[in-house]
């Protein structure tokens, strides 16, 4: 249900709506209601058409928003940014996080990885986020050679844990850097 209200379907569905009521209008000879909505609905139809060619849905979220709006208080401010980054609607995009990852050199231009969901978690290191992502055209060992920058990357003060389930899906774990006493 969620993917019917993206933008880009609210507004071919409003232009092909206009479209028709200004044809039948104009079919029936009401000149007063056929101009304005025949001028106006088609160009928003197209406009909507060319929206949906270039439309990137959210990403899935696992928890609802505001599970965990406590513990988001003591996270970076930078992860809750993230976050509405990704769960929304994107239009011109390959894939979500696309500029991130071009500077990471986590990207491939043929075959991007893709941002599949996206959790919120509480463990004994405290807040953490866990971004699940297909790899598509990016190997695993390229994720595993920048581990150690990813996790300072997307905000300071964190640790990045990579963790495989098969070779075609990576979980990217963001959680607070441990300190360790030595």
């Amino acid at each position: 249900m969620k993917d019917l209200f993206s933008p880009g379907n609210l507004i071919t569905i409003t232009g092909a709506v206009l479209t028709v009521i200004g044809t039948i209008a104009y079919l029936t000879g009401a000149a007063n209601l056929s101009v304005p909505t025949l001028f106006y609905g088609f160009p928003i139809f197209l406009g909507g058409l060319a929206l949906k060619t270039s439309e990137l849905p959210p990403a899935k979220r696992i928890n609802p928003s505001s599970e965990f709006e406590e513990l988001r208080k003591d996270a970076p401010p930078e992860l809750s940014k993230l976050i509405g980054d990704v769960t929304r609607w994107r239009y011109g995009q390959k894939a979500h996080l696309e500029s991130s990852l071009e500077v990471l050199k986590l990207w491939d231009e043929d075959n991007p990885p893709q941002l599949l969901e996206i959790e919120e978690m509480k463990t004994e290191r405290g807040y953490e986020l866990r971004m699940r992502f297909q790899l598509a055209g990016v190997p695993i060992n390229l994720w595993e050679d920048k581990k150690e920058r990813l996790g300072r990357f997307f905000a300071e003060g964190l640790q990045a844990e990579l963790i495989s389930h098969n070779e075609d899906e990576l979980d990217l774990i963001l959680s607070p850097k441990q300190v360790t006493e030595g």
